[in-house]
């Protein structure tokens, strides 16, 4: 059932490399020893962050999702997720931007996604300039 399912993947790009979150254990699996930072965002200050946050939606737990809105069920679903971030760093005194305009097929080939996994949004969190 899709309120159960987790449809949306949340990787972190790091200067050491990528990391998938794994919301069962609460800790994050290594994915591949690659910084691909530049990667996740059109802003130069992307590649330079600590962390980027890229949410990833799983077309295969959305097959009771017309295909046309599972990109609208992600994009709600990261949303919640980033708003969660957004007050995280403002507790904790760190910056985050949301990138909605990125590119999409870059970013997805960095991370080597599989077609059943689609980039939804990027998000940068770093220290206040």
């Amino acid at each position: 059932m899709l309120a159960d399912a987790i449809i949306i993947d949340l990787y972190l790009s790091t200067p050491d490399g990528v990391w998938l979150y794994d919301a069962e254990t609460h800790s994050l699996l290594p994915d591949q020893a690659t910084d691909i930072r530049s990667e996740t965002g059109l802003h130069d200050f992307v590649g330079k962050a600590p962390v980027n946050l890229v949410y990833v939606g799983r077309r295969e737990q959305m097959k009771d999702v017309p295909t046309w809105e599972r990109r609208l069920y992600a994009s709600v679903d990261a949303a919640f997720i980033r708003q969660n971030v957004y007050l995280f760093c403002a507790s904790d005194g760190l910056a985050t931007v949301f990138h909605q305009t990125l590119d999409h097929g870059r970013v997805g080939q960095a991370l080597q996604l599989s077609h059943e996994q689609f980039v939804v949004f990027a998000q940068t969190v770093g220290y206040p300039a």
